[in-house]
């Protein structure tokens, strides 16, 4: 594996973890890599936080960047929210993040 590259485990929504390599120096977040590697996560808005369709559990102990106000509002809209509910598009690649575990979450 290259230097410039993580481990990102994406669990998909029939319970199926794809383990994915995501290269840390070109300003990817989560929402593009899974769509890179064609899993099922729409990203309607392009990565604006203004959908929550790229919506994902964090289910490892990573320490993420505190989320934004936009992050927030729009969580407050979406349906299947929990505690660890976060954004795809709004966790950007980085080696601090190196083997993180998200869930992705139901379809509304």
């Amino acid at each position: 594996m290259a230097d410039n590259t993580i481990i990102v485990n994406i669990i998909d929504r029939e319970g199926k973890t794809h383990t994915l390599e995501a290269p840390t120096d070109m300003s990817m977040n989560i929402m593009e890599v899974c769509k890179s590697y064609e899993l099922p996560v729409e990203g309607a808005c392009g990565g604006m936080a203004m959908c929550a369709t790229c919506q994902c559990y964090l289910e490892s102990d990573h320490e993420l960047p505190e989320q934004s106000d936009d992050e927030l509002d729009m969580l407050d809209q979406a349906f299947f929210v929990k505690d660890n509910s976060r954004l795809g598009c709004q966790i950007h690649i980085t080696d601090e993040i190196d083997g993180i575990v998200l869930r992705l979450a139901p379809e509304a």
